[in-house]
């Protein structure tokens, strides 16, 4: 009698628990699978890439106008919103024009150019918005063709650039970015005579690779 006792004590009391606890369950609701890892884009570190483009002469007739080609490498630091960097490029041009006067062929030609720059901007994740300006220069040749024969002279130009553009990533490490720059250089001596300054308008796109990546973050 004492087993039955305890036993429809115990069958009571669970039927009095178990309705509390249905209710329990039931207000906790169905399960949520945790959304996927998100990336967050830094932009601060290492990057190299290539970059191409098209410039023109400021003034002049004939004006100096072609294509270049090269390779980039530069560093961010990012604090916030603001990102900070540094950057050099060089290249290959064809950059040229040609004027004939009293039987003489007259041709400047920039075969190669560069920059050494700093860059401040703005971020908004994946997208960064970028004032640049710092030194340029240009090799030139000029050559002197007449009857059949021809000299040349080489100097290099140097001087300052500033300009802006727009970088953006593509996939977690790597961007693409285009800029328009305004370069000015210094004259120099050609043949014995003084030459005027060159200033030049160049709009170049390029594709970098950043060794840092994004941050990866799980919300």
């Amino acid at each position: 009698m004492r087993n039955v006792l305890l036993a429809s004590a115990g069958m009571f009391a669970l039927s009095a628990i178990a309705p509390a606890m249905a209710a329990d369950l039931a207000a906790r609701g169905p399960y949520v699978k945790a959304p996927p890892p998100v990336a967050i884009y830094n932009w601060t570190g290492f990057y190299i890439g290539g970059f191409g483009g098209y410039a023109s002469e400021d003034s002049g007739n004939p004006k100096m106008e072609g294509g270049f080609a090269g390779g980039t490498i530069g560093y961010n630091w990012q604090a916030g919103n603001i990102v900070y960097g540094i950057e050099a490029d060089g290249g290959w041009a064809d950059v040229n024009a040609s004027a004939s006067a009293f039987g003489i062929t007259a041709t400047s030609k920039i075969d190669a150019l560069g920059t050494a720059r700093g860059r401040i901007g703005f971020a908004v994740d994946k997208v960064l918005f970028y004032g640049t300006g710092g030194y340029a220069w240009v090799d030139n040749k000029l050559t002197l063709s007449a009857g059949g024969v021809s000299a040349s002279q080489s100097n290099f130009h140097s001087g300052w650039t500033v300009g802006a553009g727009i970088e953006a990533f593509i996939a977690p490490q790597w961007s693409i970015k285009g800029e328009y720059l305004y370069r000015s250089l210094g004259g120099e001596t050609y043949f014995g005579v003084p030459s005027a300054d060159i200033n030049l308008h160049s709009v170049q796109f390029g594709v970098n690779y950043h060794f840092g990546g994004p941050i990866v973050a799980k919300y």
